[in-house]
């Protein structure tokens, strides 16, 4: 089968890329990373409204757009070559849960005009592996610690899984900010004794799980493709032995290499996509199993991409190096591989 974009998938990708490359240039970005405590831009962001991309998935009823994941992932694939500082997936991943929950069309309308910013506190442990204490709602109220909550400091609520059930935790929050990778993705530990309202039960995060691992794969993929075009740039202006490097066949190979996996990663990512939006028998499959290749592909085309720049390749001065912090933090948040790998394996049966 050859799977191509629809006319106004196609519009919607060139549309997208022009609208970052204006708004969004990576000079842009890099000062909102280096210098805005909240980690995005707010102008930006109110772009992103009027222009639609934040109640792309939102229900038409909601005031969104009502698309699919395919779309999604189109518009996530060009955030990621742009290397967009904020919590546009982590919002995108909120509104899924207040649709899938029901009753929510107010808050859903809210954010996506911009209004208001909601993240999802998922993380129960403190260090990966540990098992930690899950929150609790009882007598109004939600009690616990979350960690790694996106955008903590910047949202202006939280929904937070308990044992009991999804609840939604507005301001004020209690928020101590965690050293960050990747400075265009601040996360916050958050403690919890507030009044809550209960959302919907804990099978919501299903289809926020499989949504959350294809946004990511499709980061990932941008990132990728990003990486590629610089790469082969460099290539061909830096110079060794008075001809450009990229004349040199084991660079060649290793390219070739870089664009197999940046390609296979297009395909899972899109896949995965395409079963979720026709409630396809296999989607938590082909879900877990782009975000598990994506994480791996992204790894080695981030570090073909550093070693072939030389010595700058890993310094604050060169573009590169924020594409792979990036990288590296999606690789292990919204499931990382070994997670993804298991969720693959029991999906297959195993």
């Amino acid at each position: 089968m050859k799977f191509e974009l629809s006319d106004d998938q196609a519009l919607l990708r060139s549309s997208t890329r022009d609208f970052l490359a204006r708004a969004c240039p990576f000079e842009a970005s890099r000062r909102t990373m280096e210098h805005d405590s909240r980690g995005y831009d707010s102008a930006l962001w109110q772009g992103l409204a009027e222009m639609g991309y934040l109640g792309l998935t939102v229900p038409a009823r909601a005031g969104g757009q009502g698309l699919g994941t395919v779309e999604l992932a189109i518009v996530l694939e060009e955030m990621g070559r742009a290397c967009l500082p904020g919590p546009y997936l982590d919002v995108v991943l909120a509104a899924t849960l207040l649709a899938a929950a029901g009753g929510q069309d107010a808050l859903l309308a809210d954010l996506a005009a911009g209004k208001t910013v909601v993240t999802i506190a998922r993380e129960e442990a403190a260090f990966a592996g540990s098992p930690g204490v899950p929150a609790r709602f009882e007598g109004g109220r939600v009690r616990g610690t979350k960690y790694f909550v996106p955008f903590a400091a910047a949202a202006d609520g939280l929904l937070v899984p308990t044992r009991d059930g999804v609840c939604l935790v507005q301001k004020p929050l209690a928020v101590t900010a965690l050293a960050t990778l990747d400075p265009g993705q601040r996360f916050g530990e958050v403690r919890l004794d507030h009044a809550a309202t209960l959302v919907g039960p804990p099978g919501l995060l299903e289809r926020v799980d499989l949504v959350a691992a294809v946004g990511a794969g499709a980061m990932l993929l941008g990132i990728m493709a990003r990486l590629l075009e610089m790469t082969i740039a460099h290539v061909q202006t830096r110079q060794a032995f008075r001809r450009p490097i990229g004349a040199f066949q084991v660079l060649q190979h290793r390219l070739a290499d870089m664009l197999l996996k940046t390609e296979s990663t297009r395909s899972a990512v899109y896949r995965a996509a395409w079963c979720l939006d026709t409630s396809d028998a296999d989607a938590a499959l082909a879900c877990a199993a782009a975000k598990a290749y994506a994480g791996d592909a992204a790894r080695l085309v981030c570090g073909e991409a550093i070693q072939m720049h030389g010595g700058i390749g890993f310094t604050w001065e060169l573009d590169l190096h924020f594409y792979f912090k990036r990288a590296k933090t999606l690789e292990q948040h919204y499931g990382s591989t070994e997670s993804q790998l298991e969720r693959a394996l029991a999906a297959a049966g195993y």
